[in-house]
């Protein structure tokens, strides 16, 4: 038995949509044959897939961070840009493969604006630095007469792009970056680069880099030294989490949701004790862009064991199970548990790599299991997250603890009442929820579940495709309660109506 209690006058904050963004990054098949294939049958006159913006469109992404990604601290964006016959090829670092530089700046800004997405650009603080970093701002952003706007222009796009979101760099503690640093030399390089990018165009918005996961060595340090130089300059700092099922721990796997809150609670504390030592009434928020399940450990040899490969290499392309998609639906439900901090967040990634779109060069495009519940949640979520009160009983976990066996999240619109619950239920028995809204009128609709199953994925599109959501449990509405059923190892999607 669990209870959740909730009240559409206790509210969390609004939820920001951007919270259900992806990443594309020139890795693997990403970029080509994932979004971009001329000559497919869906193909629009710029070579981009139609199969896969629709399902784009399906899964309810809003933003997309490009192009990177460890991607982004080897790459020259001068070299992507102007007539596609003049590009010429160069060797990414990163994922030791041949970039043909067929897609670019320009042509992802301009797929952006056709699919109704909000660009989250990367710059490179690798290889690079300040002035090129403003160089690309003021390519994207910048009006006629100056240098970068006018070869913009020169191009074939007049009219600026507007791009507001912009990373500094990318995982800049990590050995594997090209152009590591450690947190002073990055967090001077940022705060360069960020007042620059500023006096350039006041009304972006900036994400410094925090640790690359709760993991390293250098988490907590870096946060508080990285903002110690960038706190007044920029807005967010991010957040990277990935998890995986490993050694057949399916109990820790299960319950990466708290790994996941706990991460975001420290890197909130280290965040909010540098606004108290400078005394400020700033406060940074967080953006989370990369997480997913990623079977780093277990399928993946590390990319210094990758050979140098050309024409879009298949890397990273895991398949998922019914589990997983559980956890991602859990992961997603910690997130909207944080709307006051979290302004962002980026599923790594899109198509192909890591991704609920799966893709055959020259065939279909499918949903992968995890696609499900980011759509559900896209779908349902809007308004103000609320203040969700779960009493649980706890599951032993190796690697995290004792977790709840049941987690929810909830969102109501204010101006239509509608109401949405997501709930997890992590242990493989049946749960019963009582729901109370004292003080509240609600109503539960309808809803849709993920189950979790004992088989591992396989790499079929039927197999992806049979784990579909399915039906909740049948609801019980009661005298100011509303009995719910869980599944066994379960993500449910409940749908209905709140009101004062």
């Amino acid at each position: 038995m669990a209870t959740i209690t909730l009240h559409p006058d206790f509210r969390i904050g609004p939820v920001d949509r951007r919270v259900f963004g992806s990443f594309v990054e020139h890795l693997g098949r990403c970029v080509y044959t994932g979004v971009y294939e001329p000559g497919h049958e869906s193909a629009d006159e710029f070579g981009f897939r139609g199969d896969v913006a629709e399902l784009t469109k399906e899964l309810g992404v809003t933003l997309v961070r490009y192009p990177g990604g460890n991607f982004v601290s080897n790459y020259v964006w001068e070299d992507a840009v102007g007539p596609v016959e003049d590009r010429k090829p160069f060797l990414d670092l990163a994922w030791r493969t041949v970039e043909p530089n067929l897609v670019g700046t320009d042509e992802f800004l301009q797929y952006c604006e056709r699919q109704g997405l909000e660009p989250m650009m990367a710059v490179n603080l690798g290889t690079r630095g300040v002035a090129e970093a403003v160089a690309l701002l003021e390519y994207c952003n910048g009006e006629a007469g100056t240098k970068w706007a006018d070869m913009r222009i020169a191009n074939g796009r007049e009219k600026p792009y507007g791009v507001k979101l912009w990373c500094l760099g990318n995982e800049m503690d990590g050995p594997w970056q090209i152009g590591h640093k450690d947190a002073h030399e990055y967090g001077k390089l940022a705060a360069e680069a960020g007042k620059a990018m500023r006096l350039t165009d006041p009304s972006i918005e900036l994400v410094a880099c925090g640790s690359s996961s709760m993991q390293m060595d250098t988490f907590g340090a870096w946060e508080r030294t990285v903002l110690s130089y960038t706190y007044d300059i920029v807005d967010h700092i991010s957040m990277h989490a990935y998890y995986e099922e490993v050694d057949g721990d399916r109990a820790s796997f299960l319950g990466s949701g708290t790994a996941m809150e706990r991460f975001v609670e420290r890197v909130v504390a280290s965040a909010d004790a540098v606004g108290a030592e400078k005394r400020s009434d700033k406060r940074i928020t967080i953006s989370f862009d990369e997480w997913n399940v990623w079977y780093l450990t277990t399928r993946f040899p590390g990319e210094a064991n990758l050979p140098i490969q050309r024409n879009a290499p298949r890397i990273i392309e895991d398949r998922y199970s019914g589990l997983d998609a559980v956890v991602v639906g859990d992961l997603i439900t910690t997130l909207l548990r944080h709307t006051d901090r979290i302004a962002i967040g980026c599923l790594a990634q899109l198509v192909n790599v890591i991704a609920p779109i799966m893709t055959d060069p020259a065939g279909a495009a499918w949903r992968q299991t995890t696609f499900h519940p980011f759509a559900e949640a896209a779908r349902l979520a809007s308004g103000e997250a609320l203040q969700v009160q779960v009493d649980s009983a706890t599951m032993a976990t190796d690697k995290h603890g004792d977790v709840p066996t049941v987690t929810a999240a909830a969102t109501v619109d204010p101006d239509t009442g509608a109401l949405a619950l997501f709930v997890t239920n992590r242990s493989a028995t049946e749960q019963t929820v009582t729901l109370r809204h004292p003080g509240a009128t609600a109503r539960i609709d309808g809803g849709t579940a993920v189950l979790a199953d004992y088989e591992g994925a396989r790499e079929t599109q039927e197999h992806a495709e049979a784990y579909a959501p399915v039906d909740a449990l049948p609801v019980e509405h009661g005298d100011g309660t509303i009995t719910l059923r869980l599944a066994p190892e379960s993500w449910t999607a409940f749908h209905g109506t709140m009101e004062s």
